[in-house]
């Protein structure tokens, strides 16, 4: 009789060897869940992991160390944020860091913070635990303030919190948090200084400058604290887009130019003599774009500019050039005598005036193309004289309002150390060209195939007038000023 089946009791242990099973003619279907192998019938039973002898199904924690990361220097504003597992020396030699532990940590989760420069003395070491507790009561907040301090956290649970380990002085909990230039412990009750981001923002003396080139968000975080502290307020310069200079017509005018100089003292007379009040709180800023018809208008907070105003054109059915922070120029009368329409500026009116009228267009013979420059924020447009017209000069800015800097904005102006905006754009006609004169305006082009000469980008200059198809104005800019700290 044939054999069947084999059961277990048939075989004597060690007599089937793997040698004697060919490669994939055991499968998990011919092997009843109820026979599984144990893990002692196994050669290998064992891994080693870490160093740790691990029995198949059993668990071990393994401990591989700290992973140690490149030095972190401060840079006045340092922050960083921590990992689990990981170790961080910090150089404090320039300034504070705030290190931030893991937002949502597990059980056993461990850091180390090494003082690498010896200087949490003079620039401590600030801990921010997100929320959670320092040796079960204090935080959230914790300082070290002994040069070469080595701090280890471990993580245990929502009741404890993270414990601490340190090889120098206990740390103590800050008064305060971090402020937007990088101190601790500075904020007396009424501090009466601005704290603020946004933009690019630069340091001069005393004073945080912030830079918009476009759209974005003034964020400030305070602005002087205490009952005692005095209002806080900030300087601006807010520039609109710059009007379109026409084919056959009148030049851009230069975008609208607002002002304030509280802090600077300058001569200009479209100068605000104060500035923005302050409040904590978020300001979202506009800039205009330069236009081939009318400028953007440029935005902070109760401050607007306006875009310049187009030029006028020259056509069938001439039209005037249009209203604005600045006028756009006007054209020549159709029928050749008289004065063609500028547009006006300062529109809407404020005081200081923002902008001023394009020049008009001037007497000549039909289709001479006599036109107007574009206002500027400093001076009115040439009129037509038939040998093209200037646009109106621009208005300035001192250099110290941008700190180091100012020569990246504006154009040089003729006074010392100034930068200006807002200038407009020049006019032609078919006898010559017209320029730009400290305007930052587009030069008008005469001549066929010739183009003209577009404002430069975030100055709100007017683009410049041809007999071809026009330019578009610069594009505008939002400058905000303001002290962060006491000499």
């Amino acid at each position: 009789m044939a054999i069947s089946k084999i059961t277990s009791k048939s075989i004597k242990d060690g007599t089937v060897v793997g040698a004697d099973i060919t490669p994939g003619t055991v499968t998990n279907a011919k092997i009843s869940p109820s026979a599984a192998i144990a893990n002692a019938k196994l050669q290998n039973s064992q891994v080693t992991i870490s160093g740790s002898a691990v029995s198949l199904g059993g668990s071990v924690d393994i401990n591989t160390g700290i992973e140690w990361q490149a030095i972190t220097v401060a840079d006045g504003s340092t922050t960083l944020t921590t990992e689990n597992g990981k170790g961080y020396f910090l150089d404090t030699n320039t300034g504070v860091i705030e290190a931030f532990l893991p937002s949502s940590p597990s059980r056993g989760d461990r850091v180390v913070l090494v003082d690498y420069s010896g200087t949490f003395a003079t620039n401590q070491l600030i801990i921010n635990t997100g929320g959670q507790l320092i040796d079960s009561t204090t935080g959230p907040d914790f300082k070290v303030t002994t040069n070469n301090s080595i701090v280890e956290l471990i993580y245990v649970d929502a009741n404890k919190g993270w414990l601490v380990y340190l090889n120098q002085a206990a740390g103590t909990t800050p008064s305060g948090v971090m402020n937007s230039f990088g101190g601790y412990d500075t904020l007396p009750a009424s501090y009466p200084y601005v704290g603020a981001t946004g933009g690019t923002v630069t340091t001069s003396g005393d004073y945080k400058v912030h830079i918009f080139t476009g759209d974005g968000c003034f964020v400030v975080d305070y602005a002087g604290l205490g009952e005692s502290a005095s209002p806080q307020v900030a300087d601006y310069l807010v520039v609109a887009g710059g009007g379109g200079g026409s084919g056959g017509g009148g030049g851009g005018g230069g975008g609208g130019f607002r002002f304030s100089d509280d802090e600077i003292s300058t001569p200009n007379p479209l100068a605000a003599g104060t500035g923005i009040t302050l409040a904590a709180g978020t300001y979202p800023i506009t800039v205009g774009g330069g236009g081939g018809t009318n400028g953007g208008n440029s935005v902070f907070s109760t401050i607007t500019s306006t875009g310049g105003g187009a030029g006028g054109k020259y056509h069938l059915s001439p039209s005037g050039g249009t209203p604005g922070g600045s006028g756009g120029g006007g054209v020549q009368h159709p029928t050749g005598n008289g004065t063609g329409p500028a547009g006006s500026g300062n529109t809407p009116p404020v005081s200081p005036p923002q902008g001023n009228n394009g020049g008009g267009g001037g007497p000549g013979s039909p289709h001479a193309f006599t036109t107007g420059g574009g206002g500027g924020a400093g001076a009115t447009g040439q009129a037509g004289t038939g040998n093209g017209a200037n646009g109106g000069a621009g208005s300035f800015v001192p250099d110290a309002f941008f700190g180091p800097t100012a020569p990246s904005y504006g154009t040089p102006g003729p006074e010392g150390s100034t930068r200006y905006f807002s200038g407009g754009g020049g006019a032609t006609d078919f006898q010559g060209d017209g320029p730009n004169t400290n305007a930052a305006g587009g030069g008008g082009k005469s001549g066929p195939g010739n183009s003209g000469q577009g404002g430069t980008a975030n100055t709100g200059g007017g683009g410049g007038a041809t007999t071809q198809p026009g330019s578009t104005g610069g594009s505008g800019l939002v400058v905000i000023r303001y002290k962060y700290q006491g000499s």
